[in-house]
């Protein structure tokens, strides 16, 4: 049986490499092979040998395709990262837009913060200012009316000490002074105990009151009326019942004088409690010099017109003018304070009483602003 040649016996190596068929290549049954049978088997080994680099050319055009499929599937690769990286990258943009958005209005809101901040420390700072200012001001008042207060006092304790039992001031105690000095006319005498009772109708103002033994009293149905339905619901109102009769029979006529326009201002004064008078000899004072302006002298009162010695004056408000008044001026203003600050009293519930010795004050009152604007007014000192 014929075997096969071997790369290792001097064959070429292309021939080795070669598959022979075994069936065309063996012997058959012990006879040689004809010269036809070795033409062909010779064009097959060359064919054989033309195959071998027709199969490396099919190598190198595969390891190419491959190649080629590497970077195709590389550059893939590299357009998928690319994409994410510049998916993330949009995203971080985003973020930080945002946060530069976020940034902004924290920077905004922190400036409106420290603006409202100043604006209020600023605001608070005013209002310190204007309540330093007013309790100043509100300072310099009180001790302006200390050192009036004080004025008074020190001429009250000097007629106090000129006045003794021995030799008592007939000014300070009315009913000590003769007839002749009281004021009964020549040639009409009086009984003692009448011109005793007499005379506190004539000085209403220095004390001295009537008794009610000594006095003939009777409730006006119609007045005490009007005065229970005001006490019921008590009011400075001028239009109810009660106070429009009040203004019209007494305050109207007691407040007025001659000077038609400062008798308006003293009224409106009067009505809100803002009116002062003052004593003539506090001028000499200086915490209260410094911010007076007079208005008018001493000889001429300032409401009637009329030359007379003017021991008092009155600031209206806050007003820093002074206008100098007579007895009878400072009278009729007084008894009008004295009806408006009991009625004040009855409103804030200050005075505890049952309504008829309420209604006899009130009449009592009114009687002091009749007799003031009749001319009657208590001697000063």
């Amino acid at each position: 049986m014929w075997n096969p040649p071997q790369p290792d016996q001097g064959l070429p190596p292309s021939l080795a490499a070669v598959p022979v068929s075994w069936k065309s290549a063996g012997p058959c049954q012990g006879h040689r092979e004809s010269p036809g049978a070795l033409v062909e088997t010779s064009a097959e080994e060359e064919a054989q040998g033309q195959e071998g680099p027709a199969a490396a050319q099919l190598d190198v055009l595969r390891l190419r395709s491959s190649s080629m499929e590497i970077r195709e599937k590389g550059s893939e690769f590299l357009k998928e990262e690319l994409h994410r990286a510049q998916k993330e990258l949009k995203l971080k943009d985003e973020e930080c837009e945002r946060l530069s958005k976020v940034r902004e209005q924290l920077e905004q809101e922190l400036e409106e913060l420290t603006a409202s901040l100043f604006e209020e420390a600023h605001k608070m700072v005013r209002e310190a200012n204007m309540k330093q200012a007013a309790s100043e001001k509100q300072l310099k008042e009180a001790r302006g009316k200390i050192d009036m207060l004080q004025a008074e006092v020190t001429a009250l304790k000097t007629l106090v000490i000129t006045s003794t039992p021995a030799s008592p001031n007939r000014e300070l105690h009315p009913q000590l002074l003769s007839p002749t000095k009281a004021g009964p006319r020549k040639g009409h005498s009086r009984h003692k105990s009448t011109s005793s009772t007499l005379c506190p109708a004539v000085c209403p103002a220095a004390g001295h009151t009537l008794t009610p033994d000594r006095e003939g009293k009777e409730v006006d149905t119609i007045l005490f009326a009007e005065f229970q339905t005001w006490r019921e619901s008590p009011t400075l109102d001028k239009t109810c019942p009660f106070l429009e009769r009040v203004y019209r029979e007494d305050v109207g006529p007691c407040l007025d004088f001659t000077m038609q326009e400062l008798s308006g201002l003293v009224r409106a004064a009067v009505e809100d409690n803002t009116l002062t008078i003052e004593p003539v000899a506090s001028q000499t004072l200086p915490a209260v010099k410094a911010a007076e302006v007079d208005c008018g002298s001493t000889n001429t009162c300032a409401l009637s017109g009329l030359t007379r010695t003017c021991r008092h004056r009155i600031r209206l408000g806050d007003s820093k003018s002074h206008y100098y008044i007579s007895p009878s001026s400072r009278a009729r203003i007084t008894a009008v304070c004295n009806f408006f600050t009991y009625i004040r009293y009855i409103q804030q519930g200050l005075v505890r009483q049952d309504a008829e010795p309420m209604f006899w004050e009130i009449m009592r009152l009114r009687k002091e602003m009749s007799l003031a604007k009749l001319g009657f007014f208590p001697q000063e000192a």
